[in-house]
């Protein structure tokens, strides 16, 4: 049993990350998106230092994040892996306002400028501040212990 073991029985979202860097589309699954502030709406998440799509997302300026809609598993899947050539293969690309990508099926979506990035063990934090932001009806992906799925909102 490792700390990766206990920290998956945590269930969190699932989103995917589009950045745009030297002229390439960049885009990873991520699940360590979060609030950080509503009064400067600000975001993070977090890449590993080792991550080859590290530079794009630190040098870019900023990011889209895509949180993924329940029935969007492959979606998750295709970005977790691949070079970034076959990440974006065969998707609907909708342009944001400063050309990140983003994907039109998703649940939410949040445009950012990167405001900080901060060092944190064999991850940075990215802390963006969100300049737009958009959401459909729907139910959001979840992941726990290695798994995928959906939760039911409470009443």
């Amino acid at each position: 049993m490792s700390i990766k073991d206990a920290m998956s029985c945590f269930t969190t979202g699932v989103t995917v990350v589009t950045t745009r860097f030297n002229g390439q589309d960049w885009g990873m699954t991520c699940n360590s998106f979060n609030t950080v502030s509503l009064e400067p709406a600000l975001v993070l998440w977090s890449v590993r230092k080792e991550s080859q799509s590290r530079e794009a997302f630190v040098q870019s300026g900023g990011y889209l994040v895509n949180v993924l809609e329940k029935s969007q598993k492959n979606l998750a899947l295709q970005y977790a892996q691949g070079t970034q050539a076959e990440r974006f293969a065969g998707q609907t690309l909708v342009r944001s306002a400063q050309d990140y990508v983003r994907l039109p099926q998703s649940l939410a979506w949040f445009e950012c400028k990167l405001s900080q990035v901060v060092s944190a063990g064999d991850h940075d934090i990215l802390i963006g501040e969100v300049v737009d932001f958009g959401l459909q009806p729907g139910q959001g992906l979840a992941y726990a212990q290695r798994s995928f799925g959906s939760l039911a909102a409470l009443v």
